[in-house]
């Protein structure tokens, strides 16, 4: 990053800090969040059973083989890995409402990072762009953070029609980029069709907990009334004139537009992905928190409802 891009960079990244700080705050009211659940989330070896143990760690299987009761320990949460693949393709750079898709990606990775940051995980970080994909290699601190967050900020628009990697590409990368379990964060419009990036994402879910994040702008799901309107496809420079006041082009598109997002969501499914929508128009740090806040509740229930749970 140029000199004159970092000036620009550090007060607009230190305004979105103060948003998301005091809108952590807001939400969470002293409740500890961390962006896995439980104390810890990677298995670590077997041992006896010793007083006092979370009888909700016993390892039934170790337990029969040996008739001695062993739990599994974990691993914390603190010393577990974040990584972003941050789609920054053409089709991000678009936006109708608040902010445009690829700020409201910035946005989502800042929030996370910051999150991370508060447990003391370490983030890094793959960007997806026209150039082909950048390594930014995991480390804590905020210092560490912000350097990340303005590289996402410096990146340049990409231009319509260059060749770019698919978002599929960029899961294998980071599958073989990630040595140890983590939690993969994958932050994309996901236009590409489900067939070139979901194999990926199954693939990246088979050791690592995966985390979709469908970034969307709302003139992506409902055409206006606005007369004759011009369109450009970013991806491939493309431009067609539509009369938008003809009610069935408008209910062609929301139904095309509906079914989209329906087999992207269906792909994330089966994926095995974890799946968080945000809008453009929307309160993207409340809808955030709220998906974290809601697979912790999840996993506890699924704690207390395996051999051995009972109450936390």
């Amino acid at each position: 990053m140029t000199t004159h891009g970092y000036r620009r960079a550090e007060p607009a990244l230190r305004r979105l800090e103060l948003t998301i700080a005091r809108r952590l705050d807001g939400l969470l009211q002293g409740e500890h969040l961390g962006l896995l659940p439980g104390l810890g989330s990677e298995l670590a070896e077997a041992r006896p059973y010793q007083a006092g143990d979370d009888v909700r760690r016993i390892d039934w299987n170790v337990t029969a083989r040996t008739a001695e009761p062993h739990v599994r320990d974990v691993v914390a949460d603190r010393e577990l890995e974040l990584w972003v693949l941050l789609d920054a393709s053409a089709s991000m750079d678009f936006g109708t409402a608040a902010m445009e898709k690829r700020d409201l990606a910035l946005a989502a990775a800042a929030a996370l990072g910051f999150l991370t940051q508060r447990t003391g995980n370490r983030i890094g970080a793959h960007l997806l762009h026209g150039g082909g994909v950048q390594v930014l290699p995991a480390r804590t601190g905020r210092p560490h953070l912000m350097a990340l967050l303005q590289r996402v900020f410096a990146l340049p628009r990409t231009l319509p029609g260059a060749k770019v990697h698919g978002v599929g590409a960029a899961a294998d990368q980071l599958g073989r980029t990630l040595v140890r379990r983590g939690l993969a964060v994958v932050v994309s419009d996901f236009l590409d069709p489900p067939q070139t990036w979901e194999p990926a994402l199954r693939r990246l879910a088979v050791r690592h907990q995966v985390l979709a994040v469908e970034v969307l702008d709302p003139r992506e799901l409902a055409l206006p009334d606005v007369g004759l309107l011009t369109l450009v496809d970013p991806e491939t420079g493309r431009r067609g004139e539509y009369a938008t006041a003809g009610a069935r082009l408008r209910r062609r598109y929301a139904e095309a537009a509906a079914a989209q997002r329906a087999a992207i969501e269906a792909a994330l499914r089966r994926a095995c992905a974890g799946h968080l929508r945000l809008r453009t128009d929307g309160d993207w740090v409340r809808d955030l928190v709220e998906h974290v806040l809601r697979g912790r509740r999840l996993a506890r229930l699924g704690a207390r409802a395996r051999p051995g749970g009972g109450a936390a």
